[in-house]
């Protein structure tokens, strides 16, 4: 029987609870951050209203009980945070304080989409860019003030609604909103947050969507179980000083998430997420207990289950998809449970790439990588058919809110021109995980106790536990839960508020935040939430709150040296937009810390990449001249490690002979700083260097942006690469950054 090539997206909304927990302040039960709010009216009803238009094409969407709860607060006007409190404020009313607070965050998202295409909201927010945050404390009007509060809320409310009659006026109005315009907008956010759930049902009653649950506050089940989880992945990983050790905690969590769902839906939930896609055979015997049928983790826990990397080639598909593109049965003691894994690169093109595409670019890269898929699975299968022979199912599962924020429109063009390819497509189909295992149930076992224990970041655990600052939260955790455990006689029927608390805690998003590898301008209120949600269940048991709860986990400063955070996507025009470079990697080379001890004028490195380019920004001094203050050329040289290929030195003259300079590098990339002109170079035989073609990008202006695309190095996917930056005049060496190391890169 011939098959198309069967694709599972499954879109994963979710929050952590910003419900406020300080009694003491008298905001218990306000919200700290509105992000609930704001993404409830731009992402989660749009994305299946939009997918109702094309009723042959089935999907799986995820809403985590966190995220459920807070809408249904905020639809029953029982919610409030400070971004709609300042909202719904006469502007003459406004103190200080919350001017301040309107000045620095009704910025917040992502000016090129957000902000750019509405001119008013524009227009302030390059005032505050331009004149600085003081001057516009000092020189703003209450018409400033009101035409920014209702902008901010504007401009969350998804472009899919914008026909509609209200929104349409406010849209075309621009200016001079008044308190009354404000009071109306929210009202028509809480309109459209009252639409998402039943939407859902009814798309779910229909069979084109299937709904699935997490455990209800998003716990990473694997570290409930115990923390020393985390050794699996990494064997030398720093522990906290006190074991998590509270299996029973899981039943809880899955047992509130099914009744919840039930409640909401009519029917028993098929499908778990496990909270980031972590798993380990510890937690399975409770996921089929509880009664699930199918869980989805990530093609890395995979390849560590298997003892297999995945390879791909040189355009990012998967060279051994017979392994990866099906589901997977688990045994367990209550019965089997299948698995599938999603396919991390297909996944994260959607979620960091294609919104920096043209929507049909975009569209057409994704639907070709299903095509060559299905193509590699014909030409591993015997004989010469030309359908597929089997079904297999292509599993893309990745965050359904904030990757749209960097889309044009957010992502409408993009997945209207997807859905349209797709419902013509005879040979790929887009179906639910439960329809799909219901038809085909899976046939490959995963033995009893092989499973690997990780999630969907490297397989591992690393996100939230390890690090310095992870640790401290956990120790802070661990004590709570132990002074709930000597209070027997607080269950959750007589003292709900202590377990509420404890389960927001015991949420994976506090960890997330913590220490290095993850940074928000909101880290500091993350810090506070935490420790509220811990203090609360002090408060519940009426047991002192101890002072180490009272202090924030980590200091909240300004970093200095660190590594890429995300995926970056900036513009190349010489600006060095804060917004395009906040998630890059950064590293001092000039001024006070700087070791770039000749070049002083050069302040700061800053790098990162996505799945098309390699980026490089340098900030200069003020004023600084190119062949006068600083020398007139930079040359960008990308040394491989453990690669087998034509290499040479540096083509410069005058060259120290000390590492990393001495190395012999594969790519250069020669830039006039003076004429913006470039030129780009491969090594060959007999360490003879050849002019290539190179479509790089470069700007200088306020400093120096680069954009070198992938194509030009002709690497494959997931390849570590180094980089060293030399300056000289006319082809001789001057200086390098950064001293005594190479910029660290690895291709996505």
């Amino acid at each position: 029987m011939p098959h198309p090539l069967y694709v599972a997206f499954v879109w994963h909304q979710h929050q952590p609870l910003y419900k406020s927990r300080d009694s003491a302040s008298g905001k218990s039960g306000q919200y700290r951050l509105p992000w609930v709010r704001l993404h409830g009216t731009k992402d989660y009803l749009d994305l299946v209203l939009l997918l109702e238009r094309y009723p042959n094409l089935h999907q799986t969407v995820n809403l985590v009980p966190s995220l459920i709860l807070q809408l249904e607060d905020y639809i029953a006007g029982t919610a409030i945070d400070p971004y709609l409190a300042a909202a719904l404020t006469p502007t003459e009313q406004l103190n200080a304080e919350q001017q301040q607070f309107i000045v620095e965050h009704f910025f917040d998202g992502n000016h090129h989409t957000l902000i750019d295409p509405h001119p008013r909201y524009a227009e302030l927010y390059w005032t505050r860019q331009d004149k600085g945050r003081q001057w516009c404390l000092d020189n703003w009007t209450g018409q400033d003030y009101s035409d920014l509060l209702a902008w901010h809320n504007l401009a969350w409310i998804d472009p899919l609604f914008w026909d509609d009659p209200e929104i349409a006026g406010w849209l075309k109005q621009g200016r001079n909103f008044t308190l009354g315009d404000r009071q109306r907008i929210f009202s028509k956010q809480k309109e459209i947050l009252s639409r998402i759930i039943p939407q859902h049902r009814k798309m779910q009653d229909a069979g084109q969507l299937e709904v699935t649950t997490t455990p209800y506050t998003h716990p990473i089940l694997p570290l409930l179980a115990d923390t020393n989880v985390g050794r699996r992945a990494v064997p030398n990983m720093s522990l906290p000083q006190a074991r998590f050790t509270w299996k029973e905690d899981i039943p809880r969590h899955l047992k509130k998430a099914w009744e919840m769902y039930e409640d909401r839906f009519g029917q028993a939930p098929r499908g778990l997420w496990p909270s980031e896609q972590s798993v380990s055979p510890e937690i399975l015997p409770y996921i089929t207990k509880q009664g699930f049928k199918w869980i989805c983790s990530d093609e890395a826990v995979l390849g560590h289950t298997l003892k297999h990397f995945f390879h791909r080639d040189e355009v990012g598909n998967v060279l051994e998809p017979e392994l990866l593109y099906r589901p997977y049965r688990l045994e367990t003691p209550h019965g089997p449970l299948a698995i599938v894994f999603r396919d991390h690169r297909l996944s994260d093109l959607i979620g960091f790439t294609y919104g920096t595409m043209n929507a049909k670019q975009a569209s057409a890269d994704l639907v070709g990588h299903l095509e060559a898929i299905a193509r590699s699975l014909k030409q591993r299968q015997p004989g010469e058919g030309t359908s597929l022979e089997q079904p297999w199912l292509v599993n893309i599962a990745l965050d359904g809110e904030n990757c749209w924020e960097y889309y044009e429109r957010d992502g409408i063009p993009f997945l209207e021109a997807l859905y349209e390819t797709l419902s013509e497509h005879t040979d790929i189909k887009l179906v639910t995980v439960s329809e799909f295992i219901d038809q085909f149930p899976p046939t490959e076992i995963i033995p009893e106790g092989q499973l690997h224990s990780g999630s969907w970041v490297d397989g591992s655990f690393t996100t939230w536990i390890g690090d310095p600052a992870k640790n401290r939260a956990w120790d802070l955790l661990t004590q709570a839960r132990q002074v709930l455990y000597e209070h027997p006689e607080a269950t959750e029927e007589n003292n709900p508020a202590a377990w509420e608390a404890l389960y927001a805690a015991e949420g994976s998003d506090w960890f997330w935040w913590f220490g290095e590898g993850h940074s928000s301008n909101q880290d500091a209120m993350f810090d506070q939430l935490f420790r509220e949600h811990l203090a609360a269940i002090y408060e519940a048991l009426n047991e002192p709150i101890p002072p180490s709860v009272k202090r924030p986990v980590e200091a909240h400063d300004v970093q200095g040296d660190h590594c890429p955070q995300s995926f970056i996507h900036p513009v190349i025009n010489g600006i060095g937009d804060e917004q395009d470079w906040d998630k890059a990697g950064r590293i001092e080379i000039g001024g006070a810390r700087g070791t770039m001890h000749q070049s002083s004028a050069m302040q700061r490195l800053w790098y990162g990449v996505d799945h098309l380019n390699f980026y490089l920004r340098l900030d200069f001094r003020s004023g600084v001249q190119p062949g006068k203050d600083i020398p007139g050329e930079l040359h960008l040289l990308w040394f491989y490690p453990d690669r087998t290929m034509h290499n040479s030195l540096a083509p410069l003259a005058e060259l120290p002979d000390e590492a990393p300079l001495n190395y012999q590098f594969h790519h250069q990339l020669g830039i006039n700083l003076m004429t913006q002109a470039f030129w780009f170079q491969e090594a060959g035989e007999h360490y003879q260097w050849h002019p290539r073609t190179s479509r790089a990008q470069v700007a200088l202006k306020q400093c120096l942006e680069v954009a070198v695309p992938w194509a030009d190095l002709q690497v494959e996917p997931d390849y570590p690469l180094r980089l060293v930056l030399v300056f000289a005049d006319n082809g001789i060496f001057r200086s390098y950054a950064p001293i005594n190391a190479l910029v660290p890169i690895t291709v996505p």
